[in-house]
């Protein structure tokens, strides 16, 4: 099941290395955790309109705004009808392994082609380990992706068998690699030659 961790809600780091232009370096770590506390502690009981949700918590401030607009934008909360919904894991799953965001998107529906295919691999092994599926999910969506995107039988491959290959990529999720330059690149390639 996916996992969920406390990313700053501005430049998504989860330690206290904030990237140089964040405007949440300096406040403390334990502030960020329980903004996301506030916030996901309510909407795991039930939907509240947004407006209900910040009289509901004491003190609302920037920081709750700023972790509610994370949480939308990774697509941990939905709105329907004018409530927000914490989405179940298996809900977000289903909605993550499908990646709706440039360069990801282009490369999960296109696939990859031969000069582009270790940045594809690599941007979507980052991706998904980013947006918290389990080593595990993150092999068996990219065995399928391999397979049913047409990227294994167009070839260009060093590894005999595509679980091989994922497998040799492992590295890419358990040191936590950025997925957005190899995108890009993936991208650039696919795009000329598709």
């Amino acid at each position: 099941m996916p996992r969920f961790e406390y990313p700053c809600p501005g430049c998504r780091t989860r330690s206290n290395l904030h990237d140089a232009d964040c405007s949440f370096e300096g406040v403390a770590w334990t502030d960020i955790e329980a903004a996301y506390v506030d916030v996901l502690s309510r909407l795991s009981r039930r939907p509240y309109g947004e407006e209900e949700l910040q009289g509901a918590i004491d003190d609302w401030g920037g920081l709750h705004s700023a972790a509610l607009s994370r949480l939308r934008g990774d697509q941990r909360v939905d709105e329907r009808d004018g409530d927000l919904e914490l989405l179940t894991a298996e809900a977000y799953k289903e909605r993550v392994t499908h990646p709706t965001m440039e360069p990801l998107q282009t490369i999960y529906e296109k696939g990859s082609v031969p000069g582009a295919h270790d940045n594809a691999v690599f941007a979507l092994i980052a991706f998904y380990e980013m947006v918290g599926l389990s080593w595990e999910e993150t092999k068996e969506q990219m065995l399928t992706w391999l397979e049913e995107s047409g990227t294994w039988t167009r070839g260009g491959f060093e590894e005999d068998t595509p679980e091989e290959l994922v497998d040799s990529k492992k590295h890419v999720y358990q040191q936590g690699y950025g997925w957005k330059q190899a995108g890009k690149e993936a991208k650039a390639v696919i795009d000329r030659r598709l």
